[in-house]
């Protein structure tokens, strides 16, 4: 197959822009146009956190309309968060704004939200940059709208796929936002999907479903959920395949491969980026019960900050993730625990394995830390990503508004 850009922009039928609309203190880009060039169905998943910005009970509206959608705009700097009546017109009129550019209705364009919470949007830059937003619209936008939804992110995350259904290829492409207030318990970040593939909407909601609950539901990087939080799937068709109605369909398996694929190099990318983050820190727990075990014990270890803080100063305190394991509420006999770091390192074997406390402090520097726990209750697997806890990660949060 051809190789396609890594960007959300990859599959047939999407551009996108990003613009300067003075939300950023930073003066860099801070406002993003995605757009579909033919209708699209859409899916969504959105935060569960009960203070949560207007546009996300908005966008889980249109979706439950089962209309498609055209385009999603995102502003970052602002989360129009606990912004009242205000905040509910601005994210209205945003729509409104972009829709008028594209010729579509307001109900068809999707708006994303990321950034200070409690302070009311400057519609005045937003309302004079959207001609150019919807003007400069191309297929290299892709990485240009990358850049403006980050916030306190220092890299991009954005990729892209390809695979074939039938005798056609589909691609698949992502772009996501998220360093800080990342927790499970939903897609904790900003996270668009793009495919050419078609998809009716209950297929496309089963779908990415599926595949968050694989993937960014289990990245933690400081047990903060956010108000915002929002996973949309855009399938628009342009591929020609034969449509996606159910997962019975030949082409479903394939395609949620694919963007379980990139949401899984989304979860790494913001794990890996965690604010004031070092390393990024991969727990695999096998042996579980079940998966829900298996994803309690693995979320309590990459979400522990003892554990975070051991990882970060390279401290062989094997104790700490064993009793991470233990409060997680999964069910196993600790003396049938197991914990290996890196593949190769074994710490504990039901009881301590003799280890070279240098070696283990030098493993523990590496860029990927890898926490392998053997539970000896089942045959049930899960991951879960996240990251060591550093004094920048302080210094980021006391001074994040001044």
């Amino acid at each position: 197959m051809p190789t396609v850009p890594e960007t959300v922009t990859a599959p047939r039928g999407y551009r996108a822009n990003a613009v300067v609309a003075g939300l950023k203190a930073s003066g860099r880009p801070d406002l993003a146009l995605l757009v579909s060039d033919r209708p699209a169905a859409a899916a969504g998943v959105f935060t569960t956190n009960r203070v949560h910005a207007y546009n996300v009970e908005r966008n889980r509206r249109l979706l439950a309309a089962g209309r498609p959608l055209r385009a999603v705009l995102v502003n970052a700097g602002n989360a129009n968060v606990a912004t009242g009546e205000q905040g509910r017109r601005d994210t209205e009129t945003m729509a409104a704004l972009a829709a008028a550019q594209l010729d579509c209705s307001a109900d068809e364009v999707a708006v994303a939200q990321t950034g200070v919470i409690g302070v009311p949007l400057r519609m005045e830059g937003i309302r004079e940059m959207m001609p150019a937003l919807a003007g400069g619209l191309d297929i290299a936008g892709g990485e240009r709208a990358a850049q403006a939804i980050m916030t306190t992110d220092t890299r991009l995350k954005q990729a892209a796929r390809t695979l074939r259904i039938g005798r056609r290829e589909v691609r698949v492409g992502v772009m996501a936002k998220g360093a800080g207030m990342i927790h499970p318990n939903m897609a904790t970040l900003l996270c668009f999907v793009t495919t050419d593939a078609a998809l009716s909407t209950g297929a496309a909601q089963e779908l990415l479903a599926a595949a968050v609950d694989e993937t960014l539901n289990l990245v933690t990087i400081d047990g903060d959920q956010s108000t915002s939080d929002t996973c949309l799937l855009l399938a628009n068709g342009a591929s020609d395949t034969p449509p996606i109605e159910s997962s019975a369909d030949p082409g479903y398996a394939p395609l949620l491969a694919a963007v379980q694929e990139v949401l899984e190099a989304m979860a790494r990318a913001v794990a890996a980026d965690g604010e004031g983050a070092t390393r990024l820190v991969a727990v695999e727990v096998t042996g579980a019960h079940n998966v829900a075990d298996a994803r309690l014990a693995a979320r309590a270890v990459a979400g522990s900050n003892l554990v975070k803080c051991a990882v970060h100063g390279r401290d062989p305190n094997w104790g700490r993730i064993a009793a991470a394991v233990g409060y997680s509420g999964a069910q196993f006999d600790p003396a049938a625990l197991c914990v290996t770091l890196q593949d190769t390192l074994l710490l504990v074997r039901g009881e301590p394995q003799r280890f070279d406390p240098t070696a283990v402090s030098a493993a523990l520097g590496a860029d990927e830390v890898r926490v392998r726990v053997e539970l000896g209750a089942g045959e049930a697997r899960a991951r879960a990503y996240g990251c060591d806890l550093s004094a920048e990660y302080v210094s980021i949060n006391s001074d994040y508004t001044t």
